[in-house]
């Protein structure tokens, strides 16, 4: 693996399996990873520290059941504000990440300035978010998605 001047990782075959089989199961052995990727165990451990240390690997999660931990809903809400000054945008950033219903908070462009991915207990827990947002217009409505697809395993363009 090496960076080319615009840090865009070029991965070999070897590097894309280790990345591809990690993907799916975060939690496998070192062993068990090398064997996958059809190496010995001590150049995988190195292939990925040297994945973890580019940042290609940002961290290892557990992907939780949000309705097991109390959060039955789950919504996306669409949230414009009254200006796009720096300092604005920070600020907002700044105050949802107190937030503990947010999941995600992203800056978007078109039709308002951050999409929020967040969670409620009930109804009435959603509601309340949806009047503390700032900017919060009734009449945009949170839209709550239904299950779909959800892409487990990132895919590795080829140079």
């Amino acid at each position: 693996m090496k960076l080319d001047g615009s840090d865009v990782a070029e991965l070999d075959d070897i590097d894309r399996r280790i990345l591809s089989e990690l993907q799916t199961d975060g939690r496998m052995t070192n062993v068990e990873l090398a064997r996958r990727a059809d190496i010995t165990a001590p150049p995988c451990l190195r292939r990925v520290r040297r994945l973890e240390e580019a940042g290609i690997i940002r961290g290892y999660h557990a992907d939780t059941d949000p309705a097991r931990l109390g959060w039955e809903i789950v919504f996306f809400a669409l949230i414009g504000l009254d200006s796009q000054k720096e300092t604005v945008l920070a600020a907002f950033e700044a105050e949802v990440a107190g937030w503990p219903e947010v999941r995600e908070c992203h800056m978007i462009r078109g039709g308002g300035d951050f999409l929020l991915r967040l969670v409620a207990r009930d109804t009435a827990h959603e509601n309340a978010l949806t009047r503390r947002q700032p900017g919060a217009d009734p009449a945009d409505d949170p839209h709550q998605p239904q299950p779909g697809r959800r892409a487990a395993v990132m895919g590795m363009r080829r140079r």
